[in-house]
């Protein structure tokens, strides 16, 4: 019982450089191209699209959502967000690394804008909840933004602050979600990759909290 306890504990806290698992020098294998829309993964990305880092939870359901939905050129799979280089699912879902599964968009601003990508951020899961999302359990689920640039962080900072305003008048908690500049993104395996399009009726733990979010509308003013 202590065992199951400690081991709880520790992915319920983010590891120091000491605690966290030593990774490799080398990137782990993945997948060279976007399953559906067979664009790359890793680029080159065409001039003028720009980049958002979003975790939510478990990021199969996350990125179906992200690259279902019009403007947004290609999505993946990976960490960010710990210490550990280079890590594996498995290295990960131990919370010693102190990575977030999180989901990267490839987005032409000229479609969508970065606001409604917050939008849809806020609106598809449980901000509330701190070192987990619904059933999942651990640091790897947090919610998290790491903005690529000023613009994005004020914009994110601002979203946050609008999308509380909306929660207290509903009766709902404290948003959690880490907001920081983007760190190093490292690509998770080619299997999820992806996922829910090769496992159309594979796990999707994504639900918000149905509440409206009016972040664009704030962040765009700032």
């Amino acid at each position: 019982m202590f065992f199951l306890s400690d081991m709880l504990n520790k992915k319920l806290k983010i590891p120091t450089a000491e605690e966290a698992l030593p990774g490799r020098a080398s990137p782990i294998p993945t997948a060279t191209h976007h399953f559906v829309s067979k664009r790359p993964l890793a680029g080159p990305y065409p001039e003028g699209l720009e980049n958002a880092l979003f975790g939510m939870g478990c990021f199969w359901g996350a990125e179906r959502m992200f690259w279902q939905t019009e403007g947004i050129w290609v999505t993946a799979v990976g960490y960010a967000g710990g210490t550990t280089p280079n890590p594996t699912y498995q290295e990960t879902c131990t919370g010693l690394t102190g990575h977030a599964e999180v989901v990267l968009v490839v987005f032409d601003p000229k479609i969508i804008s970065y606001s409604d990508l917050l939008k849809l951020f806020w609106e598809n899961h449980d901000p509330t909840q701190g070192m987990r999302q619904g059933n999942d359990v651990g640091t790897t689920y947090r919610s998290v933004i790491y903005t690529f640039g000023d613009e994005q962080l004020a914009a994110a900072k601002a979203s946050r602050d609008a999308y509380q305003a909306s929660l207290d008048a509903a009766g709902r908690g404290r948003i959690t979600t880490e907001i920081a500049p983007a760190p190093d993104f490292y690509f998770a395996e080619e299997d999820h990759q992806q996922y829910l399009a090769k496992n159309p009726f594979g796990y999707c733990n994504l639900r918000g909290t149905g509440v409206s979010c009016p972040a664009p509308q704030a962040a765009s003013a700032g």
